[in-house]
């Protein structure tokens, strides 16, 4: 049995063109005075992921192929409903198009 961070190391998944393959983060939100804010009273807020595997890009018009921009191991933050869901190895994760991938987190 592979442990959850096992997994992600080890995936033989390759999105095509523009297309990011992500392992979704749980983020407790807490306010100022440190309580914690449960995700059911803010759910349009942008997900976080860690980014398992990237396309080679999108193609141009002139056919060039322009590189993805996030790699293997960012933490980025994405469109709430920008994404699908997909389960690998009895995992899940997310894929979704670069465009929808609004900051890497640093």
């Amino acid at each position: 049995m592979k442990k959850k961070n096992e997994s992600s190391s080890k995936i033989s998944v390759h999105p095509l063109a523009d297309r990011v393959l992500l392992e979704p983060l749980d983020v407790e939100e807490k306010n100022a005075s440190g309580i914690i804010i449960p995700d059911t009273v803010s759910k349009e807020k942008p997900e976080q992921g860690k980014v398992v595997a990237v396309g080679e890009g999108r193609t141009d018009e002139n056919g060039k192929i322009i590189p993805v921009k996030v790699k293997v191991g960012d933490v980025v933050l994405f469109s709430k409903y920008g994404y699908d869901d997909v389960k690998i190895e009895g995992e899940e994760y997310y894929i979704l198009k670069e465009e929808n991938i609004l900051a890497i987190i640093k």
